[in-house]
């Protein structure tokens, strides 16, 4: 594949010089589609069509790892709590992730990372996901939240960004595949801490937060999770008059009442559980004691 692509790269650098197109944007376009050429069709490889046009998911692994290593190295934007610290709260957290990610529907279950983090803002509602299934969620948002299963659907929600890779599409979209091809070609530290800071807003199309909204149902359907427990936080939202602060990660649209009737009514189509867990370790209460 990588040898059709230096044919193709060959051409187009002619015509391109023909034209008297920028040097610099022609040799960046042949080394991204050549690094992303060499991933192979197999699993994480992605088509031929895929590779010349944009990321396959085994870079979004690596972009996310690129962009990981920012959010660690930032801890005065990222006050990321301390695994070792906090053992008791990650553990909570990631026994709910993990119960999420045994549905049979999440796609990069096993290739992408599914890594954790716990950002301290108690002023935030918010939570996000990076390509590559690297998942951040705010302090703020798990202690506005009354429930597991409310956290469990906005969890759901941030892992169908991430597996439906929303996330990759919505970054290419707003800085461009240049600028996160370079950074996959080892670019700058400062590149990468522009993608860093522009996730926590990062905005999804109506499309996006819908389909996002609709596998949360469906992961949570596999779960012991009311499987609309993503539609408590835009009611609690509705409930509190804060529906005009709706997070970047939960977008305003469709507005949040429409997506509490969305979510109910695939739950209701689905014929899936809307019961709460029934816990019988630490309690969300306790979970969200435990942070400080």
């Amino acid at each position: 594949m990588a040898l059709i692509f230096l044919d193709f790269c060959s051409i187009y650098l002619f015509l391109c010089v023909m034209k008297g197109l920028n040097l610099k944007r022609i040799v960046a376009f042949c080394g991204v589609g050549l690094l992303l050429s060499c991933g192979g069709d197999g699993e994480g490889g992605g088509t031929l069509f895929e590779n010349l046009t944009g990321l396959t998911p085994a870079n979004d692994v690596e972009l996310g790892k690129q962009v990981d290593d920012q959010i660690l190295s930032d801890p005065e934007q990222f006050p990321i709590l301390s695994k070792t610290e906090y053992a008791s709260s990650y553990t909570y957290l990631n026994a709910m992730m993990n119960d999420i990610l045994e549905s049979d529907d999440i796609v990069y279950r096993e290739l992408f990372a599914w890594d954790l983090k716990i950002i301290e803002d108690d002023a935030t509602l918010n939570a996000f996901a990076t390509p590559g299934g690297y998942i951040y969620v705010y302090t703020g948002l798990i202690k506005f939240l009354e429930n597991a299963d409310d956290l469990a659907g906005v969890m759901g929600h941030e892992i169908a960004h991430a597996d439906q890779r929303h996330s990759s599409d919505q970054m290419k979209q707003r800085f461009g595949l240049s600028l996160l091809s370079g950074i996959l070609l080892g670019g700058q530290s400062d590149q990468v801490a522009q993608i860093a800071n522009g996730l926590a807003s990062l905005s999804f199309s109506r499309g996006d937060e819908s389909e996002a909204d609709e596998f949360s149902v469906i992961y949570l359907g596999d779960s012991d999770y009311a499987c609309n427990g993503a539609a408590a936080f835009f009611q609690k939202l509705l409930d509190e008059g804060q529906a005009g602060s709706t997070p970047a990660f939960l977008s305003t649209h469709p507005s949040p009442d429409n997506r509490v009737e969305d979510i109910n009514a695939k739950a209701e189509t689905d014929g899936c559980s809307t019961e709460f867990i029934l816990e019988t370790g630490m309690t969300y209460e306790e979970f969200k004691a435990s942070l400080p």
